[in-house]
């Protein structure tokens, strides 16, 4: 019996680690009546607790363009949390935290707040 309920337990977290929510392409919606100037796009992809893909700052205003990042990171085990890297092309780089709910993703920058948003609301854009 305890043999079964162990077969079960660890069923049970393998198919919860299988499950790759971060996955996908994300972004920031332009909206008209706010005064967003930026569209923010991370494009990642997660292989249980890894997380690898690229992030992007497009702007009308040149100044507010960040180029491609590159971005790695890891999911915290049974979690709906994940810690990122962002990392330029110069090879300077800086970190975040993704916070997955309700099919949004949640992005707060920890440190170069001038090349991303310091946090922004993102949404599924393409799986």
């Amino acid at each position: 019996m305890k043999k079964i309920a162990l077969v079960l337990i660890l069923i049970s977290f393998q198919s919860y680690s299988q499950i790759n929510k971060f996955t996908g392409t994300w972004g920031s919606q332009k909206c008209k009546d706010c005064k967003k100037e930026y569209f923010f796009r991370i494009t990642i992809a997660q292989s249980n607790y890894l997380i690898s893909g690229t992030a992007e700052v497009t702007s009308e205003h040149k100044e507010l363009n960040s180029g491609v990042l590159d971005v790695t990171g890891y999911v915290h085990s049974l979690s709906d949390r994940a810690e990122i890297k962002l990392i330029e092309k110069d090879g300077s780089s800086f970190g975040g935290t993704l916070i997955i709910e309700d099919d949004k993703l949640q992005f707060t920058a920890r440190g170069r707040g001038d090349l991303v948003p310091k946090e922004v609301i993102l949404k599924k854009l393409y799986e």
